[in-house]
């Protein structure tokens, strides 16, 4: 910062550089001067030159310090310029500070009235709220006293429902009772599915073996079987299991469990020439046929691969409405030869009753013949019958009279 004047200015105001700058010119004049005072005592030749030359110079400093005399009077009108402004600044903010604070004060008086009347409302509202909050709770409490009394009663329903499921976990756990569980669903999914003459439940085999349930199917395939004796413990043990050896341990046991019994099925109940080539191993659950094809895919494999398929209730259900389709297309093929049967002994009775009209229009010929000839005997007769009658009897009796006499033996002189 430069005072000059009682002004201060700043270094990098562009008229103060410029004001330093001539300074400086100035004084590089000043040395030069002296440079060539000096040097016109060394060389008298280059004096009328140097004087000139300081004449140009003098001329130019002259110049120079009216520039500087202009700068500065412009250097002045510009502080005056910007005092003039701040002064109109600081009054224009005043004024819009006080219109704002002025407004503020309008605001919060408007806004201090609006809180009042909302809050007087809220009180009246809240005062009807309360009022209609004491008849809504009587009412609420007379509505609970009557759903405790509901859930009372729905309690005592799941109570008896947890007795239920526990005779039905009861029935799981032992082989023989889930054997039969397994029976009466499988025998409930195929009554409604099939015909009852379609099926045999409990059926004896050739082999001795009695099968759960065998679907007379026409041949080809045949007669199949369902089984429903499914080794239910070692998916219970899965179940059950925590740790991963347990899990692996019961994962093994299952697959030896589920292998055995497929080949059971195989062995006991796929007989050539009497049952199909493949048999039905039913799942009493729908979660036991998701464990098997989620994380046991090569035991259903190895099912096809020895042609024992395993169903759950859903897939059994559809697979007896395949079953209904293809008896009923059997017996449609059976109904169908009955008709070609009786249709081959109506056409033996039309040709015997084409026999018998020939032989009935042979005979209808004969007759018509005969009828013919009956007709022209009439009308020979009938011919006659008029001749007869154009015969003219009193000339006929004349001459009877004549030759009567003389015929007559009996005849007297």
């Amino acid at each position: 910062m430069i005072q000059l004047g009682g002004e201060t200015y700043a270094l990098t105001d562009p008229a103060m550089l410029l004001l330093i700058g001539g300074g400086c010119v100035v004084l590089l004049v000043l040395i030069l001067l002296v440079m060539a005072v000096r040097a016109a005592g060394r060389s008298a030749r280059v004096a009328a030159p140097l004087a000139r030359q300081m004449q140009i110079l003098g001329g130019h400093v002259q110049q120079l310090g009216m520039g500087q005399e202009q700068l500065r009077g412009g250097l002045q009108t510009v502080s005056d310029t910007q005092a003039n402004a701040q002064a109109q600044m600081v009054q224009s903010i005043e004024a819009r500070m006080a219109h704002v604070q002025q407004q503020m004060q309008d605001r919060l008086a408007e806004n201090a009235a609006r809180s009042a009347r909302s809050l007087a409302e809220m009180q009246e509202r809240m005062s009807a709220t309360l009022h209609g909050s004491s008849k809504q709770t009587t009412t609420s409490l007379t509505q609970l006293q009557e759903r405790l009394a509901a859930i009372d009663k729905a309690q005592d329903n799941i109570t008896k429902l947890s007795g239920d499921v526990l005779s039905l976990q009861d029935i799981l756990s032992n082989k023989q009772t889930r054997g039969a569980f397994g029976e009466i669903q499988l025998h409930d999914i195929v009554s409604k599915a099939l015909p009852s003459d379609s099926y045999t439940m409990q059926a004896t085999l050739s082999n001795g073996r009695r099968a759960d349930c065998l679907i007379h199917l026409p041949n080809p395939p045949g007669p199949i079987v369902i089984d429903s004796k499914f080794p239910l413990e070692a998916y219970e043990a899965l179940r059950r299991a925590k740790t991963d050896y347990e899990v692996k341990d019961a994962a093994r046991a299952m697959r030896v469990a589920v292998k055995s019994h497929i080949q059971a099925i195989t062995t006991k109940y796929i007989i050539e020439g009497e049952t199909a080539d493949g048999a039905l191993m039913f799942l009493p659950s729908e979660a036991v046929y998701a464990e098997l094809h989620a994380n046991f895919p090569e035991l259903v494999r190895e099912g096809f691969d020895a042609r024992v398929w395993i169903v759950s209730p859903t897939t059994c259900m559809a697979t007896l409405n395949t079953m209904r389709a293809i008896l009923k297309d059997a017996r449609m093929r059976e109904q169908a030869g009955a008709i070609r049967k009786t249709l081959k002994m109506l056409h033996r009775d039309v040709e015997i009753v084409v026999e018998r009209v020939g032989k009935l229009n042979t005979h209808f010929g004969q007759a018509r013949a005969d009828l013919e000839g009956l007709g022209t005997a009439a009308e020979r007769a009938g011919k006659r019958a008029a001749k007869l009658d154009n015969f003219d009897f009193e000339e006929l009796s004349e001459q009877d009279k004549r030759v009567v006499p003389l015929s007559r033996p009996d005849k007297r002189p």
